[in-house]
């Protein structure tokens, strides 16, 4: 049994060494292909693997038809749009993700990115203060309950709207629940994004929605590009002059951005929610344990596809 570590960006040595203790104790074989520059390099490498992990790489149907042994791929990390679903359910793969591994991280990431936003960026003006700020939650998963977790020290009144999430469920977090995303922007100083990229959300926030927020309002995606209209946002800031937009997703029209609304943006060079060498212990060695499971026992407790 084969297990390939397929990350363009790779995992630290000692993430490695741990899935490596995982993989060979279960008596499988591990293979690594690491900052590979050409995709000819991922479909070489997955022609004899029976499982793969990855990270933000891109599994899609012509990965998964080289890959003729393949039974599981695992995202180490929550999202899993990187990953072609129907492909992998047609080959008869399964996929799984690895959530709560980094929802400390990307939360922790939040609050870096909001007190640069109220400090007016360290530009040397004065700010203002998350205590007592209004924070709107937009999904309430693993990232979302972190971020709550922390908010609360803050001293922030906290909000949060998740379709599929019970309003019980919320509320005993101490949260209010709000029953649409039209109230939870309205009533927010400050809205954290943490929805997947689907059908229902891609593009969806956008300059009605973020109109609806209050006078210096502040957004923060760590969620994903795709779910911003980023022609409407940055249409919107030019005319809210109040309004900051931070990021750890770069957008397509980052150089414009950067022109137009500079002093109110910030986007990091790349994905950093992550970046943590706690996280990317976690993940991958979550990714291996599952692999194992799946390939001995059969479970597909974290299965994605159907």
């Amino acid at each position: 049994m084969k297990v390939l570590i397929a990350t363009d960006k790779p995992f630290a040595k000692v993430a490695v060494d741990g899935i490596r203790k995982e993989i060979e104790a279960a008596g499988f074989e591990l293979a690594l292909l690491e900052k590979y520059t050409e995709k000819q390099q991922l479909l070489d490498a997955v022609a004899d693997a029976n499982a793969i992990i990855i990270r933000s790489d891109i599994i899609d149907a012509e990965v998964i038809a080289a890959a003729k042994q393949l039974k599981i791929v695992v995202r180490a990390g929550a999202g899993y749009d990187n990953v072609d679903l129907e492909a992998a359910t047609a080959a008869g793969v399964c996929v799984m993700n690895t959530p709560g591994q980094n929802s400390n991280a990307v939360a922790e990431l939040v609050f870096g990115l909001l007190v640069f936003a109220v400090r007016n960026f360290y530009n040397g003006t004065s700010g203002t203060e998350l205590m007592g700020k209004k924070l709107g939650i937009h999904a309430y998963g693993n990232v979302g309950r972190n971020v709550a977790r922390i908010a609360k020290g803050f001293g922030m009144e906290l909000y949060a709207f998740d379709a599929f999430c019970p309003a019980e469920v919320i509320e005993k977090d101490g949260v209010k629940a709000v029953s649409s995303v039209e109230e939870l922007y309205s009533v927010s100083d400050i809205v954290s994004l943490h929805i997947p990229a689907t059908a229902e959300t891609k593009q969806s926030i956008n300059a009605a929605l973020l109109g609806r927020m209050p006078k210096g309002a502040v957004l923060v995606n760590t969620a994903r590009k795709e779910v911003i209209n980023e022609t409407e946002i940055l249409e919107f800031m030019e005319s809210r002059p109040d309004f900051k937009y931070v990021t750890d997703i770069v957008p397509g029209n980052d150089a414009e951005m950067k022109e137009k609304v500079g002093g109110r943006y910030f986007t990091t060079p790349k994905k950093m929610g992550a970046q943590t060498a706690e996280a990317n212990i976690n993940a991958g060695i979550a990714a291996a344990k599952q692999i194992v499971d799946f390939i001995k026992n059969g479970s597909e407790r974290f299965r994605v596809n159907k």
